[in-house]
């Protein structure tokens, strides 16, 4: 799984449509995320830094989830934009994720573990849970 790391609002329009996860390294507004939404049909999750969470306007929030788009709180931790475009998660959370469902763990511990391991965001753990490893 693959997430896309846009540092730059002029940098929405050359995305690829296909994108469904993108990380927004820097504070949206309410037209950049307009413009992604439109810009990738297919996008399931936008990701934002903790710091920018908060100045996302209610009306983005019922935008997105009106359009069934979570928005997650989270960071791609020691990734370089300059070297690679995209956060690859590794296949070991995943493999965790699912070894954690086969022995019946909830899912709030699944989420707790993984993300205190993988530096992962809850909201994103829950997301490959429900999307990667189903039981």
């Amino acid at each position: 799984m693959r997430i896309r790391v846009v540092s730059s609002r002029e940098e929405i329009f050359t995305l690829n449509p296909n994108e469904r996860i993108v990380h927004l390294a820097f504070r949206p507004s309410n037209k950049d995320i307009f413009g992604l939404v439109e810009t990738c049909p297919k996008i399931e999750v936008i990701q934002l830094p903790k710091s920018y969470m908060a100045t996302v306007s209610k009306s983005i929030e019922l935008f997105l989830e009106m359009q069934r788009i979570q928005l997650i709180e989270g960071d791609v931790w020691g990734h370089r934009k300059d070297i690679n475009e995209y956060y690859t998660i590794p296949s070991s959370v995943t493999e965790k994720i699912k070894e954690m469902k086969i022995e019946g763990k909830s899912a709030e511990d699944i989420e707790a573990k993984v993300s205190r391991e993988s530096k992962l965001n809850p909201g994103m753990v829950a997301y490959i849970m429900n999307k990667e490893a189903p039981a």
